[in-house]
């Protein structure tokens, strides 16, 4: 088996990691990625960073040589023993034995927090909502899922936005693409903001304009890349041309066309974005172009050319 391809998806607490991460797993399949949290290489348990008085976004409070090692010995086709953290009380439980698939799926708050972390992902992506939308999302998650209550949750983000400042949000320039999401005029769906580097070769991005730009669909020029503005209520029928267009580009993966792209929850119930969805077929774009690119030339072709 060619090596895997190794996808990062870093960003603060709350950014939507999660959310992107599990949907792009369903869509590949569950037998074909491992999917690691890095929250599970913390250095201490709940009780014992608050004795510290250190956040986990704090690279001392990660054992970051251990989360390369691991991810090194992933993209080189061998296991790893991965530490678990259990978020729903904080503390540690048993080492679970995870083999190398096709693809590999990374999640966390510090993946290119070094050159050599950095450097051994395939695919770079960097989630960056709104301060005033991610706090609002990591409220009812910690609230709901968590055992937090509200005024816990907002001293904690008091707590953690130094370490925010110093090591998470810095992390953005090494990624090959950083998304965020915004609420937009009529708050009901929220519109994607893609900015694309030069370091990965994107497809071809004309297919996501309309003639007469009806559609709200922006490519904007920028040193270093393009900026890409996708909105929250595109009309469906638009949204799956454009989806259509960049399969077409990756005719080989045709085996993983899903109707499920733009899926999520709320609560019980499945939505569906179309700026989602577009997002999440860019990144798939990248990954399966990357792992053709491996299995006929070999580890680095894949890589970019810094």
């Amino acid at each position: 088996m060619a090596r895997p391809i190794i996808l990062g998806i870093v960003g603060d607490s709350a950014a939507g990691k999660t959310t992107i991460s599990r949907g792009l797993v369903e869509i590949l399949g569950e037998d074909n990625v491992t999917h690691i949290g890095t929250d599970d290489y913390h250095r201490y348990d709940r009780e014992q960073r608050a004795e510290r008085g250190i956040t986990p976004l704090h690279p001392d409070c990660n054992y970051i040589d251990i989360i390369t090692q691991h991810v090194r010995h992933l993209r080189d086709g061998e296991p790893i023993l991965k530490p678990v953290y259990q978020h729903h009380d904080g503390t540690f439980g048993a080492p679970e034995y995870v083999a190398p698939k096709r693809f590999a799926v990374i999640e966390g708050l510090l993946g290119y927090y070094n050159e050599e972390l950095s450097d051994a992902y395939d695919v770079r992506v960097f989630l960056a909502p709104p301060e005033e939308l991610r706090r609002e999302w990591k409220i009812k998650r910690d609230t709901s899922k968590r055992g937090y209550d509200e005024e816990q949750v907002l001293q904690e983000l008091d707590k953690r936005e130094p370490d925010s400042e110093a090591f998470i949000r810095p992390q953005k320039v090494n990624a090959d693409m950083v998304i965020s999401f915004q609420p937009n005029d009529d708050g009901e769906q929220l519109d994607a903001e893609i900015t694309l580097s030069e370091g990965l070769p994107h497809p071809d991005l004309s297919v996501l304009l309309d003639e007469g730009g009806e559609q709200g669909i922006t490519i904007e020029e920028r040193s270093g890349g393009h900026c890409l503005r996708i909105p929250g209520d595109l009309d469906p029928d638009r949204g799956a041309a454009i989806e259509q267009a960049i399969w077409e580009k990756m005719q080989f993966a045709s085996q993983l066309r899903t109707e499920r792209l733009g899926e999520f929850t709320v609560g019980e119930d499945v939505q569906r974005s179309e700026s989602l969805a577009i997002v999440q077929v860019l990144i798939l774009y990248h990954l399966v172009t990357a792992k053709a690119a491996v299995a006929v030339g070999g580890d680095e072709t894949s890589r970019r050319s810094d």
